[in-house]
C-alpha cells in the first residue's frame, strides 16, 4: 500500500528546508508549512509548522503514513533556534495580531513558558529538544518502519533517506541507483535565514496559505 503522506516532524532549525528541497527534487509535491486545507489534500511530503507539534494527530487524521524525524546536534541546533526564536518572541506572544494562530499553538506548545530569559537559558533549550525527540521515538515505539531519523550533517543521511522511501516503493530501484538530479541535501537558511523556501520555484512546490490566509485546520 502507498503511504498516504511523508511527514517531516522534526523541529525547526533541524534542516527542514534542505529535506524539502530534496524531496521536490525526488518527485515528491512538497509544502514547508502548511495553513489551509488545500495544502494537506494536495501535498504528499509536508514539513514544519503544524507538523512537528501536531504529527501525533495528523497520524490518526492520515493512516497509513510515513514520518521523517531530523536531529542536530544540541550545540548547533541552540544557536540557531536562538536566534530564530527572538526574533519571533514579541509576535508569538502578541494578543493583538502578530503571526496566525497556528503558528502561535505550535510554537507555544513546543517551547513552553517562551520567554527571553528561558531563551539565554541553554537547558531550557535542551529540555525542549529532547523532550520532542522523546516524545517521537516512545510514539513510533512499536512502528519502526514508519520513522526515519537522520542528521541531514552526517555522511551517509542522503542515502538513508532513499533507502526508506524505496523500502515504502516511492522511489523504483532505477530511480533509486541512476538518478542525478538529487545527489545529496543542499545547505539552505545558512546564517539564520529562514525565507529561502518563498524563493524556490518548482512546478512540485505547494503553497502553504491561500493568497497569505490560512483555513481552521479541525486537528489543531
Amino acid at each position: 500500500m502507498i503511504p498516504n503522506k511523508i511527514f517531516i516532524i522534526g523541529l525547526p532549525r533541524t534542516a527542514t528546508t534542505s529535506i524539502c528541497v530534496a524531496m521536490l527534487e525526488l518527485g515528491f509535491k512538497t509544502a514547508h508549512t502548511a495553513y489551509v486545507n488545500k495544502c494537506f489534500e494536495q501535498a504528499q511530503v509536508i514539513a514544519d509548522t503544524p507538523v512537528f507539534s501536531h504529527y501525533q494527530a495528523l497520524d490518526k487524521l492520515y493512516p497509513n503514513s510515513l514520518f521523517i524525524n531530523l536531529t542536530r546536534e544540541l550545540n548547533v541546533w541552540r544557536p540557531s533556534i536562538r536566534q530564530l526564536l527572538t526574533r519571533m518572541l514579541v509576535n508569538l506572544q502578541r494578543c493583538d495580531g502578530g503571526f496566525n494562530p497556528i503558528i502561535k499553538q505550535a510554537f507555544n506548545q513546543t517551547f513552553t513558558g517562551l520567554s527571553e530569559a528561558k531563551l539565554a537559558d541553554d537547558e531550557y533549550l535542551n529540555i525542549c529538544y529532547n523532550k520532542h525527540q522523546n516524545q517521537i521515538q516512545q510514539y513510533f515505539m512499536n512502528r519502526p518502519n514508519d520513522l526515519l531519523s537522520i542528521d541531514i550533517s552526517h555522511t551517509g543521511s542522503f542515502l538513508k533517506l532513499r533507502q526508506f522511501l524505496a523500502m515504502h516503493a516511492l522511489v523504483t530501484n532505477n530511480h533509486f541507483q541512476t538518478d542525478d538530479k538529487c545527489r545529496g541535501f543542499k545547505h539552505i537558511n545558512i546564517g539564520g535565514k529562514v525565507t529561502a523556501w518563498q524563493k524556490i520555484k518548482h512546478p512540485l512546490k505547494a503553497e502553504s496559505t491561500r493568497h497569505g490566509k490560512i483555513d481552521k485546520l479541525s486537528f489543531v
